[in-house]
């Protein structure tokens, strides 16, 4: 719930992370955006949207076909006419978009004591500093320093602009169970390891086609490379007889 803030219009300084997806050459970790998903699956979808995405699109994730028909038929879907010509609810498709928890905005806000959760489809590359500011975002809860009393509703959070936020701790340690990695050790499930995957996987979301995006650039890069090279080349042969 990425919503508006009371209080000082002072700026806050983000702790800077290592993302595998930026750079030149990044790439996204596929373990991770499968944590995420789960991270958003079992928390954040209880207040926020991914309008954007469908339940087809976790294919690019690794799930088989199998998971992604069992994970979009946990949602209720509307859908009709029928042929009496009523609406009617049925599970969901993998061709359906990810279901909103709210059927609309004035429904999400009253939920929300007035406050509208932001669609995340999108919210990596619509906030400023991309994922270091969804990522301390949600790890910056603290306790309200003295003197600096919060508003009703509020929770005091040291990255949002004017400290006070709407949106309750979504994460807790141990809130989602990783379970265990191949060698059988247990997934880190802290609020930092929770925050993290979440943050990759709403990067996923912003922009699916990174990798195909970076993998074409260094190849045309490299026929740019090699087409300059001829070019001189040819230069040098049609006018080395010229002084």
């Amino acid at each position: 719930m990425l919503v508006a803030s009371t209080g000082s219009e002072d700026e806050t300084s983000l702790g800077r992370l290592d993302w595998p997806e930026q750079g030149v050459l990044g790439a996204y970790d596929p373990l991770a955006l499968k944590r995420g998903f789960q991270v958003y699956r079992e928390v954040c979808s209880a207040c926020h949207a991914m309008h954007l995405l469908s339940y087809g699109d976790l294919a690019a994730l690794g799930y088989t076909a199998n998971e992604i028909t069992a994970f979009a038929a946990e949602a209720r879907v509307n859908d009709g006419p029928n042929d009496r010509g009523e609406l009617f609810e049925r599970p969901g498709r993998p061709s359906d978009h990810f279901r909103s928890p709210f059927p609309n905005e004035q429904a999400a806000r009253f939920a929300n004591g007035g406050a509208y959760p932001p669609d995340l489809s999108l919210i990596v590359k619509a906030r400023e500093d991309h994922e270091d500011y969804i990522y301390n975002l949600l790890t910056g809860y603290k306790a309200a320093p003295p003197g600096e009393p919060l508003a009703e509703g509020l929770y005091y959070n040291d990255t949002y602009l004017g400290h006070q936020i709407a949106m309750p701790p979504p994460l807790a340690d141990g809130r989602v169970d990783f379970g265990k990695d191949a060698n059988g050790i247990p997934v880190p499930d802290t609020v930092g390891a929770e925050a993290r995957d979440v943050v990759q996987f709403l990067a996923w979301a912003s922009e699916p086609h990174l990798e195909e995006r970076h993998r074409l650039g260094v190849q045309v890069t490299i026929f740019l490379g090699v087409f300059a090279g001829l070019m001189y080349a040819a230069n040098r042969r049609i006018w080395r007889g010229v002084h």
